[in-house]
């Protein structure tokens, strides 16, 4: 498979309220480096698997409403643990849905999606998955 893979960040506070958490049960901030890679089996007829700079702007918005935010406060996370690999799941889905709503030029070539978190430079996590 032919892939492309485009990269944002983004800054949020949390807290993680469960014991197995420890020291993370507590407010905190986080800066998660956000990796997406877009998968095809074969190029368009321009040589690409999707426009890099078209990829990386639905990226950035897709990630918009996370940024600087304490998702600790958002409605739609009330009672989940915003952990990186849900966070991962996440933007996953809103990026798969920006897809099928033709975002992205031809959405119909890309076939897989992978999102990936890096918490640092020792630990990142990812979805993945078919569109």
């Amino acid at each position: 498979m032919f892939a492309i893979e485009v990269r944002d960040h983004i800054m949020i506070g949390h807290s993680l309220p469960a014991a197995v958490f420890g020291p993370a049960q507590g407010m905190h901030g986080a800066t998660f480096t956000v990796d997406a890679a877009f998968f095809t089996k074969e190029l368009d007829e321009h040589g690409l698997v999707v426009d890099i700079g078209l990829a990386t702007e639905v990226l950035s918005e897709v990630l918009a409403p996370l940024k600087y935010q304490n998702l600790d406060e958002i409605a739609e996370f009330a009672g989940k643990f915003t952990t990186t690999e849900f966070l991962c799941g996440h933007i996953f889905e809103n990026l798969a849905s920006a897809i099928k709503s033709g975002r992205l030029a031809d959405q119909s070539r890309v076939l897989k999606l992978r999102i990936t978190l890096h918490e640092s430079h020792l630990a990142k996590a990812f979805y993945e998955g078919e569109i």
